[in-house]
């Protein structure tokens, strides 16, 4: 499952969105021991437990856009539209602190 999040921010601040983001859908969703893992300044590496599967999947922050690309298995397909739009519903979140100077 590839999807592209549109921003307008530096690519520090989108990184700090990007971990924002990813704190709070930690907290929330806990039960599914969601991990994110930097492996360079653009790009991370996540991972979610569901129904005793995992998914690992992607993020990268491009110029003007962060990237998730979650490899999801036939068995969880049916809910895929579910995981995105939670996903990017915190990504909107955190973009809009950020553009109010919210973030730390």
């Amino acid at each position: 499952m590839k999807h592209e999040m549109a921003h307008d921010l530096d690519q520090e601040l989108a990184r700090r969105v990007a971990e924002h983001a990813f704190e709070s859908y930690r907290a929330r969703y806990a039960q599914y021991s969601p991990t994110l893992t930097w492996i360079s300044a653009t790009a991370a590496t996540a991972s979610f437990s569901a129904k005793g599967i995992e998914l690992n999947g992607r993020v990268e922050l491009a110029p003007g856009k962060i990237l998730l690309d979650v490899q999801v298995p036939f068995l969880l397909r049916m809910f895929q539209s579910k995981a995105v739009s939670i996903i990017e519903r915190e990504l909107i979140v955190w973009h809009g602190r950020a553009k109010r100077g919210e973030l730390s």
